[in-house]
């Protein structure tokens, strides 16, 4: 059924007189000249609303009926011909949806740009707006190239703190030539961040790599133009560990230059400054580091030992109770404390103080060992074993425990046992040097004098020019010195003497080597040579051939743990201005509240050793020494409850031919 559509007459005539120009031109053809207004909000639709329109035959207007009738029928095409055209203009006109182009791919892209040069029959999806194409041409998102290459240039942050991380985990299991190659690559990604320049240069100083390292801090300073601290301080700390002080020096300056609250620089170089005797200049330093950065455990630890090595103890209990305060999970300051108590003969609080320490950090492999060691210093030596054991079992990988218990086993149980833990300490980190510097004491102490003098070539082989090295040159020079070789024990005390200059040791057993071979005149003037020389006004760490001598300083941490002469303890931290002096005038009672001071350390502290293992660590006490011999047994798997952690077997088996 047709719908009748009836127009006013002055609309139907202005219809049939439409002349030939209507035709010509689109844009000047109304077929209904009072629907102007009603177009224009149909335009702002993006749709079409298709209609049919049917006219009513008038009476004859004019005389000339048939051309009339021609009329009305031209112009009900030129009619439907401007609705065709007004639908075209729309669809040009409307936004069409569609879908992002990000989505497509490069041919889909070219195939929608190139549709809309076709016939009139093209599909309306495939056409874009100008105005839309302008629009996308500013916006990343509809150009996937442009996206691509912007997302290419510099990964998310993130990616970078994975990667240190697992740069860190890769270090830990000396997977040094990995971690090297992540952090190259971090730092081609992030040239201006300063974590990867530090961790690459750390991993460098472990093997030894000065050179490289040094380049790879000179090369992060410049990348982040002298504004990171931490890269500053992480130099002047290699420097100083080569003896190059006046450079440190420079680099700790930098470093308090591009951060007054970085407190690891001032300190370092507080530190530097105490074992260069200058003590005014080590306590303005500290003071500058408190001003800046407020209250640090580390400031306060520092300052208690140079109270404590003037005699004044109490001043040095208030400054570690207030390093304490700082951070009670500073297990440092709770072992300076409690060697500092050692050194009074307070045993007890020693201990206490100790307990504190391993409540604080249950994993430190430091408290562990110190504990251990000051167990069997006092005389108990099941339990400073035990300590040993439990520090190995949570610390599987740190040679240190292993060389300690091995020195104890050699004293009070037998030599193959001990040969057995130096051979394990050797295969879990092969580079350290004090390892193999013990194990070579041993040997020389049974008779086996060229195993020992294998294992000393050994660990100068991993690094001749450390603190290390020269205490290895001068006890090679002792085992030459003793089996007549006098002429290799000069050259041996002469090349240590090269390394550290400051060994008071070496050069008085050099000076007495003279004196027994009665050139008193050339023991003398070593002698001179090493008041002369001298540049520190503290003493250094003792290095006498004896048996609790030789245990190794943790890591650069505790300077000396024992001393033969006297049951007395050397300072513990690398923090330490000197040997403390002990005084016999303390009261029974420490300032510290709970803290007894005394000796009988029969005294129960409150301290259940094993129940604490047992929910701290979820270690059985009477499975410690099967748990040893399965981590010495690289067959056997380990079924503890602690994380599984893989161990580094070095491809060399040197050590394992040398028993």
């Amino acid at each position: 059924m047709q719908t009748t559509q009836l127009y006013p007459l002055k609309e139907e005539m202005n219809l049939f007189t439409t002349t030939t120009s209507s035709s010509s031109s689109k844009s000047n053809f109304n077929l209904f000249t009072s629907s102007q207004n009603i177009n224009k909000h149909i335009s702002k639709f993006p749709f079409i609303i298709p209609c049919k329109t049917t006219h009513l035959t008038l009476p004859p207007c004019y005389s000339q009926q048939k051309s009339s009738h021609n009329t009305k029928t031209e112009a009900v095409k030129n009619a439907d011909v401007g609705i065709e055209e007004k639908e075209d203009s729309f669809n040009k006109d409307r936004l069409v949806v569609r879908r992002p182009v990000k989505e497509l791919s490069d041919e889909e892209v070219g195939d929608v740009a190139g549709s809309g040069g076709g016939d009139g029959g093209v599909n309306s999806s495939g056409i874009i707006d100008a105005t839309l194409n302008e629009f996308a041409k500013k916006m990343p998102m509809f150009e996937p190239e442009r996206m691509e290459s912007s997302s290419g240039e510099k990964p998310l942050t993130v990616n970078l703190d994975l990667a240190l991380y697992k740069a860190k985990i890769l270090t830990k299991n000396f997977r040094y030539q990995e971690a090297e190659e992540i952090l190259e690559k971090c730092i081609d990604y992030w040239p201006e961040d300063g974590r990867p320049y530090v961790a690459l240069g750390k991993v460098l100083s472990k093997q030894s790599k000065v050179a490289e390292a040094r380049a790879i801090y000179a090369k992060g300073s410049q990348a982040t133009q002298g504004e990171n601290p931490y890269i500053w301080q992480c130099w002047a700390v290699l420097e100083n560990k080569l003896g190059n002080i006046g450079k440190a020096r420079e680099l700790f300056d930098a470093s308090t230059v591009a951060d007054k609250g970085h407190i690891a620089a001032w300190h370092g170089w507080a530190v530097l400054e105490l074992r260069q005797g200058n003590i005014k200049k080590a306590r303005q330093l500290l003071a500058k580091g408190l001003k800046f950065c407020g209250g640090n455990e580390y400031i306060y630890q520092t300052l208690a030992l140079l109270e404590a090595k003037a005699n004044r103890y109490e001043q040095a209990r208030n400054l570690f109770r207030q390093a304490t305060n700082c951070n009670p999970k500073s297990c440092a300051s709770w072992i300076a404390w409690a060697q500092m108590e050692m050194q009074q003969e307070n045993n007890l609080a020693a201990r206490q103080l100790f307990e504190r320490a391993v409540q604080a950090s249950p994993k430190n492999r430091f408290a562990w060992h110190v504990w251990g060691i000051f167990e069997a210093n006092v005389g108990f030596i099941d339990k400073g074993k035990k300590l040993l054991k439990i520090g190995h079992a949570v610390n599987p990988r740190d040679p240190v425990l292993l060389q300690s218990l091995a020195l104890l086993e050699y004293k009070y149980s037998t030599a193959n046992l001990a040969r057995k833990l130096f051979r394990r300490a050797s295969e879990i980190d092969p580079r350290h040097q004090p390892v193999w510097i013990a194990w070579g004491w041993m040997e020389w102490k049974e008779g086996n004098l060229d195993t020992a003098r294998e294992l000393y070539q050994r660990a100068l082989s991993i690094d001749s020019t450390t603190e290390s090295a020269a205490r290895c040159l001068q006890a090679w020079g002792v085992l030459e010195q003793r089996v007549g070789n006098l002429s290799a024990a000069r050259r041996l005390f002469r090349s240590s003497l090269n390394i550290n200059s400051q060994s008071y040791i070496t050069w008085m057993t050099w000076a007495q080597l003279e004196e027994d071979q009665g050139n008193s005149v050339r023991a003398e003037e070593i002698r001179n040579l090493y008041f002369q020389q001298r540049t520190e006004v503290v003493d250094d760490a003792s290095w006498v051939m004896g048996f609790m001598d030789i245990i190794d300083p943790a890591l650069d941490r505790i300077k000396q743990l024992l001393n033969l002469e006297k049951s007395s303890y050397k300072e513990p931290s690398a923090y330490s201005p000197g040997d403390n002096e002990s005084t016999d005038d303390e009261a029974s009672v420490s300032p510290y509240s709970g803290l007894y001071v005394g000796n009988d350390l029969e005294s129960a502290s409150g301290f259940d050793l094993d129940d604490f293992i047992r929910n701290k660590l979820n270690l059985d006490p009477d499975q410690l020494d099967v748990l040893l011999e399965k981590t010495s047994n690289p067959s056997v798997v380990r079924k503890v409850n602690y994380p599984r952690r893989r161990i580094f077997r070095p491809e060399d088996k040197t050590a394992a031919t040398l028993a």
